[in-house]
């Protein structure tokens, strides 16, 4: 389960609707209990990803190791990562399972027009992502 503000669900959806019809891409930060993670901030990175931008996206290493250590010198981890699907459903896809990591929240919003259509979160288990319960 993934608990989260309403502010970082908002931060999340603004960066989302922004960047739209590219995909947005950040990190959440925060405290991990087993399989529960609480939020306590969403941090926007830099896509590397410009020639594909509008269907893939490539986490700004430099980015991911910035908020990283600042996390830790709090006492907290980056527990999830988050991107959005320009109009296309907020299902991860075979892409976004060959990158990810088991123990992470993997958030993705869908945008539709312009719009936010959905807002669901994944866990990888294996080889496969389950649908993981979002709390706000």
């Amino acid at each position: 389960m993934l608990t989260l503000t309403p502010a970082i669900r908002a931060h999340i959806e603004a960066h989302a609707v922004e960047a739209y019809p590219h995909e947005a891409c950040g990190v959440i930060v925060g405290r991990a209990d087993g399989s529960a993670r609480e939020g306590v901030s969403a941090h926007r990175t830099g896509n590397l990803n410009v020639e594909r931008a509008h269907d893939r996206f490539t986490l700004d290493p430099k980015d991911y190791m910035r908020i990283d250590r600042q996390a830790r010198e709090q006492g907290l981890d980056i527990i999830g990562i988050y991107h959005s699907h320009p109009d296309h459903p907020a299902q991860p896809s075979e892409t976004d399972r060959q990158q990810a990591w088991e123990g992470y929240s993997y958030v993705i919003v869908s945008v539709n027009a312009g719009k936010v259509a959905d807002f669901l979160s994944f866990e990888l288990r294996g080889e496969q992502f389950a649908p993981e319960e979002v709390r706000c």
